[in-house]
């Protein structure tokens, strides 16, 4: 799977949450002002389904688009990269870097506790 840049990520999450959009749909849905020109948004997500992210419907010159691929599968191998590239495949290395990030509540903790305990079992 090839690897997106932010602004195609950007469009691909519009997608994700409106599941199938027309190009202006897109660029109602972005939250930036001002709004990106409609060709740049184009171009974008042709380039999303050259890279198989997006397929498209066609209604004669006009184009229904979708995601090729669930936000789930997504995230799970970008996660798999992030996961092996910085953190070395440790869930420690992970889990310890959050923690000195103060990225985690004593609520997450708490969690993440009972998920542990729960998979000990």
């Amino acid at each position: 799977m090839e690897e997106l840049t932010k602004t195609e990520e950007r469009i691909m999450q519009v997608l994700w949450k409106l599941q199938t959009a027309f190009v202006k749909d897109i660029i109602k849905a972005l939250d930036e002002e001002p709004k990106p020109p409609y060709n740049t948004i184009s171009s974008i997500v042709r380039l999303l389904e050259k890279k198989d992210y997006v397929l498209y419907k066609a209604y004669g010159k006009t184009y229904e688009y979708f995601p090729a691929i669930s936000k789930e599968d997504y995230a799970r191998t970008t996660f798999t990269k992030l996961f092996s590239g910085y953190f070395d495949n440790s869930p420690t290395s992970l889990l310890s870097f959050m923690v000195k990030e103060e990225k985690l509540s004593a609520e997450d903790i708490a969690e993440l506790t009972e998920l542990i305990n729960k998979k000990k079992c």
